[in-house]
């Protein structure tokens, strides 16, 4: 696959994956990528974690899992993320960023609009809204053939001062790597991002993997190998839409026509 096409084609994988263990050879390449990404000074800041023990993959989706239903039900999520949230495709059409969530049970779909709002509270206990997303989440994690945890040395993650800034810089490389990589041999992945909105429940993951004193945990990523035939989640969502050039650009100053 050329780059350009990796790039276009790259989408994070919202289904289960294959049955199918991630080969040595997949792996091994994933990290020899990874590894080739730009760091300041060539410092190398990250380690990376390559978990595919059910038990422990079991563990993290446990907590990935209660995390989702933490978020929505003491409203967290809905605070921080309803701005993104779209209902037609209209609407995605209009704004071209945001997902879209057009993948309910048909029971939901008439209340949607109140469910995914600051709002909602009441609708989301009512029909256990947080539960069928907290139990998706942890369905999709635990049945996942391996985890990419990716830590950052702390001699070059200080967060107030510019190497911790670009030590950050470097991993994004790394994530864009990795994406673009697995993208490329048929592979998925997708952030598990819900722990890390609870500073208890991340740690919990770091305890589980044993991270060293002069590491931090950053990221965690579920990845295997795509099955166009798998169903999707209960409650699922696209993010396809990308704005104009023109939209995200500026010529020589900002706010100034790209043309």
């Amino acid at each position: 696959m050329e780059l350009k096409e990796a790039i276009t084609k790259r989408r994070t994988t919202n289904t289960a994956f294959a049955d199918r263990k991630v080969s040595e050879e997949h792996i091994e390449l994933l990290i020899k990528m990874a590894s080739h990404s730009p760091s300041h000074f060539n410092s190398q800041p990250w380690r990376f974690i390559i978990i595919d023990d059910k038990k422990t993959i079991g563990r993290i989706a446990k907590i990935a899992g209660d995390s989702m239903v933490e978020l929505m039900d003491d409203g967290r999520f809905w605070k921080q993320y309803r701005k993104y949230f779209r209902f037609s495709e209209e609407e995605i059409e209009k704004t071209k960023d945001g997902i879209h969530i057009d993948h309910l049970p048909v029971f939901l779909k008439p209340f949607a609009k109140s469910i995914f709002s600051e709002a909602g509270g009441k609708v989301i206990s009512k029909f256990k809204v947080s539960r069928i997303l907290g139990n998706d989440e942890e369905k999709l994690v635990s049945s996942s053939p391996l985890l990419f945890a990716i830590t950052l040395t702390k001699d070059e993650y200080k967060k107030e001062e510019l190497s911790g800034f670009y030590s950050v810089i470097s991993m994004g490389a790394v994530i864009q790597t990795l994406w673009l990589v697995t993208t490329s041999i048929g592979m998925g992945m997708q952030f598990i991002s819900t722990p890390g909105e609870i500073p208890e429940n991340w740690k919990a993951l770091s305890d589980i993997l044993e991270i060293e004193d002069n590491y931090e945990l950053m990221a965690v990523f579920r990845m295997g190998y795509i099955d166009k035939s798998i169903k999707r989640p209960t409650i699922d969502w696209k993010s396809s839409q990308r704005k104009s050039p023109e939209e995200l650009a500026f010529r020589n100053r900002f706010g100034e026509n790209l043309k």
